[in-house]
């Protein structure tokens, strides 16, 4: 993820922050600025013990899922939690439902501690009229960690994408339904629970509601979305996707051949080849990163000189699935498709890839109309 930086790694999972958690830190500072440098300090570390408890959550998705073979590529700390990044979902519902339970366990087992504490420090009592816990929750450290945790939890089960309850759901579902069915009716379910927060919201004006509402909600699409991107690509080689008729761009010309083949309207990124007869792909010179040199008065630079290197290649025998995962982490809106030898023979776009979705999703459309004895 941009913006991000790796500060520690956890049984060889990598933990990274994003900058605007830095944004959470001095907000704390902010609203404890009345309480003196002590409870500025206090306010702070309350936050990084927070997140503190938020990794872990994550690294009980992330650990659970190793048992089945899923390695996470990463957790990053957001202002609006953690992001457990897997390379794939389970295969089996059983597996997906523990690793969607394991995070939430963490919590409690968390919360469990903290109440052991309070025990110890004779707080525990504390817990048996509204009154008296509202009071120790002012003054006391760990009975707020308890309750956030106790947050947490409840709030990860609702049966909502993209907390764990909703992935606990579609994981039920797809033990009667296939996966994309139990998927679309799970979303459309945490959709119903995010219209309701919004207008409790409202209603409330709650403006925290309010944004839980639109994050489940854009959550929830985008899971369907995901889905059904993956279920289209499911088995299908790149060769089936990749552009035949492309244009290509030599490193050693000049930036205005590139204008040009841009203007011509033909395509938008350019495979960038290397010197010399028979040479393979150095990189891609995408729309954008043209126009940023033109915008910065480099007109006289080669192609050289501008290419993305970082977008690798594809082959046509690589599973679409894989290579358009590649290429939305690696920012690139195309790769070339080179075979064993490296000739280039074709190029993949994010464009024509989503292309190939949408026919693929009117195919599926039409199949399951003409299993059920319907016309579209």
């Amino acid at each position: 993820m941009r913006w991000s930086w790796q500060i520690l790694k956890v049984a060889g999972i990598p933990i990274r922050v994003h900058a605007t958690f830095v944004l959470v830190l001095l907000y704390a500072a902010l609203i404890a600025r009345g309480e003196g440098t002590l409870g500025i300090l206090e306010s702070v570390a309350f936050v990084l013990a927070l997140f503190t408890c938020i990794v872990l959550h994550e690294l009980g998705h992330a650990l659970t899922a190793s048992r089945y073979g899923v390695r996470t590529r990463d957790i990053t700390l957001l202002p609006i939690g953690g992001v457990a990044r897997l390379e794939r979902i389970p295969e089996k519902p059983r597996q997906e439902i523990a690793v969607a339970l394991a995070g939430p366990a963490v919590n409690i087992v968390i919360a469990s501690a903290l109440f052991l504490v309070l025990f110890l420090q004779g707080e525990a009592w504390a817990i048996a009229t509204p009154r008296t816990m509202a009071m120790m929750l002012q003054r006391n450290f760990f009975a707020r960690l308890l309750a956030t945790n106790i947050i947490i939890v409840v709030f990860n089960l609702i049966p909502a994408f993209p907390m764990d309850g909703g992935r606990v759901l579609r994981a039920l579902l797809a033990t009667r339904l296939d996966y994309l069915r139990a998927t679309q009716i799970a979303a459309n379910v945490g959709q119903g629970i995010a219209f309701l927060f919004g207008l409790l919201g409202l209603w409330t004006q709650n403006p925290i509601l309010l944004l839980i509402a639109l994050f489940v909600f854009f959550g929830a699409g985008q899971e369907a979305a995901a889905v059904q991107m993956r279920s289209a690509f499911d088995g299908i080689p790149v060769w089936r996707a990749m552009i035949r008729d492309f244009r290509t761009l030599q490193a050693s010309e000049p930036l205005s051949r590139a204008v040009e083949l841009l203007l011509d309207g033909h395509q938008q990124d350019f495979p960038v080849l290397a010197d010399g007869p028979g040479s393979e792909p150095i990189g891609i010179l995408t729309r954008s990163d043209l126009l940023h040199a033109l915008a910065g008065g480099h007109t006289d630079r080669k192609v050289g000189d501008v290419p993305r290197h970082s977008c690798g290649v594809a082959h046509p025998r690589d599973l679409l699935e894989s290579v358009f995962q590649r290429m939305q982490e690696s920012g690139c809106p195309a790769m070339p498709v080179v075979e064993a030898d490296g000739v280039l023979v074709g190029m993949v776009t994010l464009d024509n890839v989503g292309e190939l979705a949408m026919v693929q999703a009117a195919l599926g459309h039409t199949k399951r109309s003409e299993a059920t004895g319907n016309r579209p």
